[in-house]
C-alpha cells in the first residue's frame, strides 16, 4: 500500500468516526467533547483525502507532503481518541495523549505550510520566473 493510499484510508476511517461521534453527541450523550472530536475528525478527514490526492501528483516533494499528511492524520486521531476516551472510558486515553496529538497536528500543519512554500519556489524556478 502506498503512503497516499494509507493516508486516504485513515482519512476515510476518520470521516466515519467523525459522523459516528456526531450522532452519539446528538442522540446518546450531549458531552461537548464528542462534538469537538467529531469536528476535528471531519475537518481533518477532508484535508487527508485532499493531501493524499495531491501527494500522488507532486514528486519529488510528494514524499514530504505525504509524511506531513500522515503526521496530521495521526495527531488528530490521537487528540480525538483522547477526547472520546474521556467521555466513554471516564478518563484520558493515556497521560498527555491530547496535548501530544494536538501538538503533532499543529506541527503537521506548519510542515504543510513549509511544503507549500517550497513547492511554490520550485514552481517559480521551473517557470523561469
Amino acid at each position: 500500500m502506498t503512503l497516499a493510499l494509507l493516508i486516504s484510508t485513515i482519512a476515510a476511517l476518520q470521516g466515519a468516526a467523525g459522523v459516528s461521534l456526531a450522532a452519539a453527541a446528538a442522540h446518546v450523550d450531549a458531552n461537548p467533547l464528542l462534538g469537538t472530536a467529531s469536528q476535528f475528525l471531519m475537518i481533518h478527514a477532508c484535508a487527508g483525502l485532499a493531501l493524499a490526492a495531491l501527494a500522488r501528483t507532486e514528486p519529488p516533494l510528494g514524499r514530504i507532503l505525504a509524511g506531513a499528511a500522515l503526521a496530521l492524520q495521526i495527531g488528530v486521531t490521537l487528540f480525538s481518541a483522547d477526547l472520546a476516551a474521556r467521555v466513554y472510558l471516564g478518563g484520558k486515553l493515556f497521560p498527555f495523549a491530547a496535548p501530544m496529538g494536538g501538538g503533532l497536528t499543529i506541527m503537521a500543519w506548519l510542515a504543510l505550510a513549509l511544503w507549500s512554500a517550497a513547492a511554490g519556489l520550485r514552481s517559480r524556478q521551473g517557470n523561469g520566473a
